[in-house]
């Protein structure tokens, strides 16, 4: 069978992949995840490793390459991001206070960012309150659900109403 009459045949099914994975991976849309996959059959056609192999295993194995590739490309991603609290250098301190001088600096836009944020802390509970502090303090969704006595589902809801809200806001101002 040739690579054209394979693709043709697993297509389909293929990009149903593809869409699945782009829904949870906001990053990649389904044509690139496409691509990504096709790229990978044709190196794996060309070696001939997919002879006498079954649609299905062909697909679960494009699902895995997929699964796998993302992961690749987040790590390469977190690797190379810096935190807010890494010290830059003794005299300026964290690179959250480098940014945060430099917004002052800036004077409207650090008055309107304020503005913002009062806005969004005032709609908040009590308990939404600690939880985006501690969620800033980089504790998982497991340690604040020990600190308040309550599941890390719990955690996860408030963390999402949280969302919710500052998206109604993000509505309001637009």
């Amino acid at each position: 069978m040739s690579f054209e009459e394979l693709i043709a045949k697993i297509s389909p099914k293929l990009k149903a992949i593809t869409k699945k994975l782009d829904g949870r991976y906001t990053s990649f849309d389904d044509d690139d995840l496409y691509q990504e996959a096709l790229l990978s059959l044709w190196e794996k056609y060309n070696r001939n490793k997919l002879s006498g192999k079954t649609d299905s295993y062909i697909l679960q194995g494009c699902l895995f390459f997929l699964k796998n590739h993302i992961r690749k490309v987040y790590k390469k991603i977190d690797s190379r991001s810096t935190s807010l609290s890494t010290v830059i250098n003794e005299n300026e301190g964290t690179l959250e206070d480098v940014l945060a001088s430099k917004c002052i600096d800036t004077g409207s836009i650090s008055f309107e960012y304020r503005l913002l944020l009062e806005d969004i802390y005032e709609k908040l509970s009590e308990k939404e309150k600690e939880i985006i502090s501690l969620c800033l303090d980089d504790l998982t969704v497991r340690e604040i659900g020990k600190r308040f006595g309550m599941s890390h589902v719990m955690v996860v809801k408030i963390k999402n109403k949280i969302k919710n809200k500052c998206a109604a806001i993000k509505k309001e101002i637009s």
